[in-house]
């Protein structure tokens, strides 16, 4: 896994992102700053659907777009509107550890009883649906992937700052995924 920057000072935000919004982000979720009101959003937050996964910040501080890996390869109008509507300039990338959308492939029979079973459908449209999908959200390994989605988006918006970022499961913490 590439290397993770724990954040538990103010001293450990990296310099180019104090005095943001991204800095600010660590400061409520992982300094338990008290919160500032705001009227619009300073940030656009892209994330994991995963329910384990909660962030400690203000009211109207940020969009969130959650998709399975933080994968924002079919979000771009959202990100765009974040952008040119909502005026954000900043957005947090965040992965996780132990993510559904890696190694999709190991749970491809649990997805297709599932849906079977639970949505109604016939097993061979499970299976197609299955086959035609899992390619295009598979992310591999969780912080190479938030690395080269955060390159991606910088080539796609290059007046925007992108943080690549992880939360850990494990103690609820966001870390910054270290860049080469």
């Amino acid at each position: 896994m590439t290397p993770l920057i724990a954040v538990q000072s103010m001293e450990n935000i990296l310099p180019v992102y104090r005095q943001t919004p991204i800095g600010l982000l660590f400061e409520y979720h992982n300094l338990n700053r008290q919160f500032d009101a705001f009227d619009n959003a300073q940030l656009l937050v892209g994330m994991c659907m995963d329910n384990r996964k909660h962030l400690h910040m203000p009211d109207n501080f940020a969009y969130i777009i959650r998709s399975g890996g933080a994968n924002l390869r079919y979000s771009e109008f959202k990100v765009s509107y974040a952008i040119a509507v909502g005026q954000v300039r900043y957005i947090a990338l965040i992965g996780h550890n132990n993510c559904g959308m890696v190694n999709l492939n190991s749970r491809k029979k649990l997805f297709i009883d599932g849906l079977v079973e639970n949505a109604g459908w016939k097993r061979d449209k499970a299976e197609e649906h299955f086959m035609q999908f899992a390619p295009m959200f598979e992310t591999g390994n969780e912080t190479e992937f938030i690395l080269s989605e955060t390159r991606r988006l910088r080539l796609l918006y290059p007046k925007v700052i992108i943080a690549p970022m992880f939360y850990l499961v494990e103690d609820n913490r966001l870390y910054f995924v270290k860049e080469e």
